[in-house]
This record gives structure tokens, C-alpha cells and sequence, in this order.
């Protein structure tokens, strides 16, 4: 079973999912998880960080046999800090609530970690047909990822000892969290990038066009990392003026 439950085994790892408005996407997520710890008889933690939704994204959660937290950060690495702190499993993993994770993914990253490693990530694989700018990105992206050993935000697994010895996420960084938090993690010990791919949405490069992105590149070349630590200037990330993520 994905969950704890009472005379059963202490959990080794706790899945996070931070999720704010996801009542599209956590479905298939919550169901790839199940599979996968069910494919390798784990017990787990798993628990959704519901973000001050607005949806059924709670409800969502509990039917599949997560357990709750409710916060209203919007401020994804405060969000992950909370849900790591309500979870008590000495691994952590990070999971978007628009990825899913295979068996072969997560014994990869268990085993990473019982061989001493204190955390990493892996590329990405995006689901659906994407145009070619958003595949040509993502595999631009998946060669910087292994080549500076940073992890995807969509993936990340830690020790909690590590991640306790780097104080989490840095809650002043609206996006970019995940190349600070793997380079943190990295001074702790080794990090590594598993060959092994997770499958991902890709909706943020598939909801803006090409121009889009080639401005948010623009103003980031002008504006340099303080940009990341402006959530008005991120709506790629935090959802345009209907006030939802994109789909």
C-alpha cells in the first residue's frame, strides 16, 4: 500500500505533492503513484500540500488515500517546506501533481539513496504530442540538467537529514527553487541524475507560445535572478488572470 496505516512497517520515504488548483492533473498522478509503490510493496507517506485551492483538488487527494494539508502559501518551496515538515519518513521525494513516477523511477531513486547519495532528480519525458519548440526545449533542458547535475522541481528526492541540513527550500525563490535546492543539496554530499526519465505534462511551455517564452527569457536576461524572486513576473508559473494554473 501507497499509505501507513496501523502495525505496518515505519515508511522510508514521504511523497510531497504540492497542488493548487489540480483537480485535472492530480488524478492520473495519485494513480501512477499507487502503482508504483504497489508494484514494489513499499509503505509510504503520501501527503498533497493543497495550496489554498479553489477546487476539488482536496477532495481528489483524500478519495485516492492521501492525506491533507491545507496552506495558503502560494510560494511553491514554502508549500513543499510544509509538507515535508507534516511527513515524518527519513527520505523525502518532491512530486508535481502533474508528473508520473513509474516502479522503475522510484526504486532508481530509493536505491540512489540507500547507497548514500543525500538526494537528486532526473530528466523529463513530456506526455502528449507537444509542438516542436516545446520538445526541442525540453531536450535542451535535459542535457543542462545532467551536465550541471541539477534536478527538475517535478522530481526531487532528498534525505531528510539533508534537506534539514540545508533548511529546506528557499521560500524567497518563486521559481528556480529547484537548481538552488539541488546545488544546496550537492554541498551536503553526492547528487546525483538518474538515467531513468519521468513523465510530465509540459503544460507551462505548451500553454505559452514561442514569443512568450522568448520574452520571459528577455525580461530574465535584463532582470538576472531577482526576476525568480518576483511572483507577479511569473505567471507561467503562477497562473495568468483567471487565476489558475495553466492547462
Amino acid at each position: 500500500m501507497s499509505t501507513a496505516s496501523a502495525g505496518a512497517p515505519t515508511p522510508r520515504i514521504a511523497c510531497v505533492i504540492p497542488a493548487w488548483n489540480e483537480a485535472d492533473y492530480l488524478p492520473a498522478t495519485l494513480a501512477a503513484w499507487h502503482a508504483a509503490v504497489d508494484a514494489l510493496a513499499l509503505d509510504c507517506e503520501l501527503l498533497v500540500a493543497d495550496d489554498a485551492s479553489t477546487d476539488a483538488t482536496a477532495a481528489i487527494a483524500q478519495a485516492a488515500g492521501a492525506r491533507v494539508l491545507h496552506v495558503a502559501h502560494r510560494q511553491i518551496g514554502a508549500t513543499r517546506n510544509a509538507g515535508a515538515a507534516a511527513t515524518t519518513a527519513p527520505w523525502l521525494l518532491f512530486l508535481d501533481a502533474d508528473t508520473q513516477v513509474d516502479a522503475r523511477l522510484l526504486r532508481a531513486a530509493l536505491d540512489a539513496l540507500a547507497a548514500g547519495a543525500v538526494g537528486g532528480g532526473c530528466t523529463v519525458r513530456l506526455d502528449g504530442p507537444h509542438p516542436s519548440h516545446v520538445r526541442l526545449g525540453v531536450w535542451a533542458a535535459g542535457i543542462g540538467f545532467r551536465y550541471t547535475g541539477v534536478a527538475p522541481g517535478c522530481f526531487l528526492f532528498c534525505s531528510r537529514a539533508a534537506f534539514d541540513a540545508v533548511g529546506g527550500f528557499d521560500p524567497a525563490w518563486y521559481a528556480g527553487e529547484d537548481i538552488a535546492m539541488s546545488r544546496a543539496l550537492a554541498r551536503q554530499g553526492r547528487f546525483v541524475i538518474l538515467r531513468e526519465t519521468v513523465r510530465t505534462s509540459g503544460r507551462k511551455l505548451a500553454h505559452a507560445s514561442a514569443w512568450r517564452q522568448l520574452g520571459l527569457l528577455l525580461r530574465f536576461a535584463r532582470r538576472g535572478t531577482g526576476m525568480l524572486r518576483d511572483r507577479d513576473a511569473l505567471d507561467l508559473w503562477y497562473g495568468g488572470r483567471d487565476g489558475r494554473p495553466p492547462r
